[in-house]
């Protein structure tokens, strides 16, 4: 009999192979995802009072939307791989102040935080899926894509994360998020961007994870 250890499926090629994958991030394919999620009572018990002071900010119902159509739109299987493939921290006490953040592996994904009355999303994606010849060279941002994106110019911004082939993306306002998450080409980027960091293994944020939080993301 060979001794030679049995080698695990990383990531999510577990449940999804090469093709359905590459079919989820062209929209080609809708994924059967688990009828029941895996829960911790503990975890769950962990972060009420965090989810319970989100919900007297006067931002909530904003957050709230957009974390859904995220969940459901942003992360493939997001029932079988929640807490440990991806998770949703609330009111995370990191120095930027936060309201929530989507981790996975050791990558933050989507971070939403207060502006002024409203609130402002800071994606991560790959610099070469928003640059004019999708290259990772930071002097061919495509710009006038980005702009096309939101409602007003003024509402996006972008910067450069440390790390190869990253762009960091900001958009300001709950009206400018919502047309920038259904763009088809953005929307495209954040599925390739969030596949590569699912697929790395498991989620290093998983005790962080809020499950009062990903009930929104995950209703319906």
């Amino acid at each position: 009999m060979s001794t030679t250890p049995r080698r695990t499926t990383p990531g999510l090629r577990q449940f999804l192979n090469l093709e359905q994958q590459g079919d989820w991030i062209e929209g080609k394919t809708n994924l059967r995802d688990a009828d029941e999620r895996s829960e911790s009572l503990e975890q769950r018990f962990k972060y009420v009072a965090r989810f319970q002071k989100l919900l007297r900010r006067p931002q909530v119902q904003e957050v709230l939307e957009i974390l859904r159509y995220y969940g459901q739109n942003c992360i493939p299987l997001p029932r079988k791989t929640e807490r440990h493939y991806w998770s949703v921290s609330c009111l995370p006490s990191t120095s930027d102040k936060p309201l929530v953040r989507v981790n996975a592996s050791w990558m933050e994904l989507f971070t939403l935080y207060v502006d002024g009355e409203g609130i402002r999303a800071r994606f991560l994606v790959h610099l070469s899926d928003f640059t004019t010849d999708y290259s990772p060279v930071q002097d061919h941002v495509d710009e006038p894509f980005l702009e096309h994106c939101v409602t007003t110019p003024e509402d996006v911004g972008y910067f450069f994360p440390h790390g190869e082939d990253i762009f960091g993306i900001n958009v300001r306002g709950s009206a400018s998020i919502r047309k920038f998450l259904a763009t088809g080409r953005v929307l495209r980027g954040i599925r390739i961007f969030n596949l590569t960091h699912m697929n790395r293994g498991r989620n290093a944020y998983h005790t962080s994870h809020c499950y009062s939080l990903a009930d929104h993301m995950l209703e319906g």
